[in-house]
């Protein structure tokens, strides 16, 4: 199938495609290293990886059709390609999850990936209250999916999405303690919850189904620090050693970029609302943290993307994905 019949047949067919490139690494990514192109169904992003020469990607189903889930698998195997799939936890009627599973493993996906909260706790809540009552609601869409994933034998990885703490995430994962049920391990996250980097890597990589990496700058400002994505090498993470871990840890799992290009996140952690649903973390936590941030001042300015129109901020996010791919080929093992 070529790609302009596969574009027809998802509905693109208007689309205008450069020519497929060499694959240049064996690093996938995710949808949201590539925000301004707005492409987050797989078909789309598999396309783009093509002509970026990445080694696949993590994103949605377009359609829960067999037949796409079936063109899709032709298309990514023409492209000698990896697919994972993006998608949320089963809901109160866990057939349209376990009908995902199963479009999933025929459009030929390694694994899932899902989230909890697809927001940021400190943002989301103001109150414990209001926390708890979030988590009483994840524990039922976990509790329905883990038997869905172990009955299609569809490994998922649960990210550490800016939501739970480092101790929080173990304990679930001991709670439900499935082999189909492990980590999308993001190597910058957990930074806003005032976990320390390296320490997030070493104990989740263990549980590792999936990743999201990235290199993370930090910058002082009012109420705490900003937060950002930054080009591989520019930041603070040690990403021989992180990708090192990962690999002891899980030899076979897939390394999918999230080099999100956007401006810096606020993490307010000397306000009250921030701590308003962190009542367990000590001051050790934020002391280290911010000597964490005071000792590593950004050596460039942190990307911002305000101000700049869709196509100036393709090619900045384009411009900040070739440096990742070139760092990760000279220096992470990805050619």
């Amino acid at each position: 199938m070529t790609r302009r019949s596969f574009l027809a047949a998802a509905g693109l067919a208007g689309a205008s495609p450069a020519a497929p490139v060499r694959r240049r690494t064996a690093m996938g990514t995710s949808p949201d290293s590539f925000p301004a192109h707005r492409m987050r169904a797989a078909h789309e992003l598999l396309e783009l990886c093509a002509e970026v020469g990445l080694g696949g990607c993590q994103a949605s189903l377009a359609s829960l059709e067999p037949d796409y889930a079936r063109k899709l698998r032709r298309r990514k195997e023409e492209l000698g390609l990896y697919l994972e799939v993006q998608t949320r936890l089963a809901g109160d009627d866990p057939a349209e999850f376990e009908q995902t599973v199963r479009m999933a493993r025929e459009a030929g996906a390694t694994s899932l990936r899902a989230v909890c909260l697809a927001g940021r706790r400190y943002e989301t809540f103001s109150s414990l209250e209001e926390w708890k009552a979030a988590v009483a609601e994840f524990r039922k869409r976990i509790a329905r999916t883990v038997p869905i994933v172990e009955k299609h034998r569809m490994p998922l990885g649960l990210e550490n999405h800016k939501d739970w703490t480092l101790e929080e995430h173990l304990a679930l994962l001991k709670e439900y303690s499935s082999e189909y049920l492990g980590v999308c391990l993001d190597t910058g996250n957990n930074i806003s919850l005032l976990d320390d980097p390296m320490e997030v890597v070493e104990k989740l990589a263990p549980f590792t189904v999936n990743t999201h990496v990235k290199d993370m700058a930090v910058e002082e400002y009012g109420d705490g620090f900003l937060l950002s994505e930054v080009p591989f090498g520019d930041g603070l993470l040690d990403l021989r050693r992180v990708f090192a871990l990962i690999r002891q840890a899980r030899p076979n799992v897939n390394f999918s970029l999230e080099m999100i290009t956007r401006d810096p996140l606020k993490v307010p952690c000397l306000t009250e609302k921030y701590w308003a649903t962190l009542p367990d973390r000590a001051g050790v936590y934020l002391a280290r943290t911010l000597r964490l941030v005071r000792a590593n001042r950004p050596s460039r300015p942190l990307p911002r993307v305000e101000g700049l129109d869709t196509e100036a901020r393709k090619r900045y996010e384009r411009e900040n994905v070739e440096r990742c791919i070139e760092y990760a080929r000279a220096h992470l093992g990805l050619a």
